[in-house]
């Protein structure tokens, strides 16, 4: 089966860290004055990158000032997570169809290298994966399909035959622009939000890959 490619955004697919990376968002926030809603992390926040959400949230800063305040929240958030990393339910067994059925797949996630690496030391899930791009990959943050195209591009495939596994808003919508089939997982929003995506599931226990390959396409 290798004329389909799975694309996996990281926070809230592979792993359900966005409860985690809430608390560290809300503290840091809170820390510099701004007392975030629950409206405004849906906004502003979810799915983008440091650079694009530091933005959103507390104008352009300079260049140190940003990655300063980049580096401490995403600390902030490893500290809160090391204990309660692991992978979404059902995750490895999908993973392990892909292997027997030769589905190429990559990682695509706005998040920076370091909880990249953080999340596959905690997980072990590294092995299953060759290509990952992060978000020193691109100029533009999601909802922009700027990393969907890319990634395909790393792959080898048109965007047209690759399958987006996102949880936000922003990523669902940089999925659809880039062409591609787009599964919804409803951990940090339901699934009637999450409508403009092809297929929505709770997370993989159960799903059969080939399954799904056949209802999208």
């Amino acid at each position: 089966m290798n004329a389909i490619a799975f694309l996996f955004d990281m926070d809230g697919v592979l792993i359900d860290s966005n409860p985690f990376h809430k608390i560290a968002l809300k503290d840091f926030c809170k820390k510099y004055g701004q007392d975030l809603s629950e409206e405004q992390l849906h906004a502003k926040i979810y799915g983008r990158t440091n650079r694009d959400w530091i933005t959103n949230v507390f104008g352009k800063l300079p260049e140190a000032q940003l990655k300063a305040y980049a580096y401490e929240k995403e600390q902030l958030f490893r500290d809160i997570y090391q204990n309660h990393v692991q992978p979404l339910n059902g995750l490895i067994g999908f993973l392990d169809q892909l292997d027997l059925y030769y589905i190429k797949r990559a990682i695509a996630t706005s998040a920076p290298r370091a909880n990249v690496d953080f999340t596959i030391k905690h997980t072990g899930i590294g092995l299953y994966f060759d290509t990952i791009l992060d978000e020193s990959f691109v100029s533009k943050g999601k909802p922009d399909p700027e990393i969907y195209l890319k990634t395909a591009a790393a792959l080898g495939f048109d965007p047209a035959n690759c399958v987006v596994f996102e949880d936000s808003l922003s990523g669902v919508a940089a999925g659809k622009a880039a062409g591609c089939k787009v599964v919804g997982i409803t951990t940090t929003h339901n699934a009637s939000e999450l409508k403009e995506s092809d297929i929505v599931m709770a997370d993989f226990a159960g799903i059969n890959a080939l399954e799904l390959i056949k209802k999208l396409f």
